[in-house]
């Protein structure tokens, strides 16, 4: 049996005089067990990370393919004792090597590791580690992934000094309008843009060389024209020449400034591009920039929970509502992402809590992946933005679980009100007649025939012999005694 060991310094291939059984890795002299057949020493540090990174990811390098087609294939017949399962797999496939990487090979590794510098006689002890120092300083940084590409500390310093820089621009610009201000008044009413008011100032100088300046490069039209007659009637101080130079001074430095920031703004975005993709995706630049300034690095992002990203800056709020037993705090430095943004007050906090989760996944994939692709990022985003959407609408129930099945539910609820066009109704054959309406329209014959068969009621007679008797009465009634006196009255009237 032959027996594979890699050492720093390059491969080992021994071959066995015992039975796998037989060999204990507990006795003093392995070397009587075990013969030295080749060494295969790595030429520098390069070829032996390429080989210790391989044997990691369960390959095979250059060099032990050279190894094993010149030494082991010739005795074919032998097994090859190897220390990785995966590594052994790849040799059998290839080379067609029957490789046993069971418990006891691994004892026997152990062994020969603990005994490695009486088997292994081709290198001395320093030099041997020497070599695993160097590798072991070469593969660590291999495991990190050393690149000048994922420098985070760029991101810190950029994003703590356009910080200042917003600072300090702001302050010249307040200085700016407070001391041309004294001159004229008016005009920081009129030009409101910090930059427009810091270039027209440059270019007029005096107020009264306003009327013959030409401010179409940095004002509109109607602006202008509002600062043209403002000037005519300004009720500002008069200002000497030396006044107007140092001003001019201060407007250069503040051009200055801001021509920087504009260009330090885009390399922070190159940079975070480069860096952190999917968080770039998520929440912007300034604001992934500032997370990770925050954290301290990208590592450290990485390793915060959500709910450490939802309120990262918030800090002293947190602790202030822990100490009076208040409302925490609900957000950070994630106020100022758009996507919070773009939703109510009332629910600001939920979405804030959405996008932590999101942001906290993205910093994962952004630090810890190989790859810098977007897809985590730009998928992510369109979860947050379709619960921002639920909530601007009014809808608070979940996406899943119940609130899916109520969403089945209402489209079933549609499909029955809008029924097709039904064409049997369009049939013209008699349709049985209902029991109900059998019923009704016996009742109905019946009816007619008990109103044909009853007799003519007792009250209507009483009522017709009353009449008869009225009229009779009438008939053989005399004439009133009123009226008798009457006529008498009218006789004697006459004679007399």
């Amino acid at each position: 049996m032959l027996v594979l060991f890699e050492t720093p310094a390059g491969y080992a291939i021994f071959k066995a005089k015992k039975k796998l059984e037989a060999l204990t890795p507990a006795d003093a002299n392995l070397e009587q067990s075990l013969k030295l057949k080749h060494f295969h020493k790595f030429e520098d540090t390069t070829e032996a990370l390429a080989a210790a990174t391989a044997s990691i990811e369960g390959k095979c390098s250059k060099g032990l393919k050279k190894l094993l087609k010149n030494i082991v294939s010739s005795d074919v017949q032998e097994e090859l004792a190897v220390a990785d399962a995966k590594l052994g797999s790849v040799i059998k496939e290839k080379f067609g090597i029957s490789c046993n990487a069971s418990r006891e090979v691994q004892e026997l590794m152990r062994g020969i590791r603990l005994q490695m510098n009486t088997l292994v006689t081709a290198i001395s002890e320093d030099d041997m580690r020497k070599m695993a120092l160097g590798l072991a300083h070469s593969l660590s940084r291999y495991k990190l992934k050393f690149s000048p590409d994922k420098v985070d500390t760029m991101i810190v310093q950029a994003i703590s000094l356009l910080d200042d820089l917003d600072k300090e621009l702001n302050n010249y610009v307040m200085r700016c309008r407070e001391w041309y201000g004294w001159h004229f008044p008016e005009m920081g009413k009129i030009v409101t843009d910090n930059t427009a008011y810091v270039r027209t100032v440059k270019m007029m100088g005096v107020r009264t060389k306003c009327a013959t300046t030409d401010f179409s490069s940095c004002l509109p039209e109607e602006v202008e024209e509002e600062l043209k007659a403002a000037a005519e009637i300004s009720m500002g101080t008069e200002v000497s020449d030396e006044d107007i130079t140092n001003i001019h001074h201060l407007c250069d430095q503040i051009l200055e400034i801001n021509d920087y920031r504009a260009q330090l703004s885009d390399y922070l975005k190159s940079r975070m591009q480069a860096i952190a993709p999917n968080v770039t995706v998520l929440v912007g630049e300034m604001v992934g920039a500032r997370l990770i300034a925050h954290a301290g690095s990208l590592i450290n992002l990485a390793k915060h929970p959500a709910s450490t990203v939802q309120i990262l800056g918030a800090e002293k709020a947190l602790f202030r509502a822990l100490k009076k037993k208040h409302n925490t705090p609900k957000y950070g430095l994630l106020y100022h992402a758009s996507l919070v943004g773009q939703c109510g007050a009332k629910h600001k906090g939920k979405i804030a809590r959405v996008l932590a989760a999101k942001t906290a996944l993205a910093s994962r994939v952004d630090a810890l992946s190989e790859e810098s692709r977007t897809d985590v990022g730009v998928e992510h985003r369109q979860i947050v933005e379709r619960r921002v959407q639920f909530c601007n609408d009014g809808v608070v129930h979940a996406i899943s679980g119940t609130g899916k099945a109520k969403a089945k539910a209402d489209k079933v609820e549609i499909k029955a009100e809008t029924s097709g066009y039904n064409a049997a109704t369009d049939s013209t054959l008699a349709t049985t007649t209902p029991e109900k309406k059998k019923k009704k329209r016996k009742r109905e014959e019946v009816d007619d025939d008990s109103t044909l068969a009853t007799p003519t009621p007792e009250k209507k007679k009483k009522k017709r012999k009353r009449e008869e008797v009225d009229d009779d009465s009438t008939l053989a009634t005399p004439t009133p005694e009123k009226k008798k006196k009457k006529r008498k009255r009218e006789a004697v009237d006459d004679e007399a």
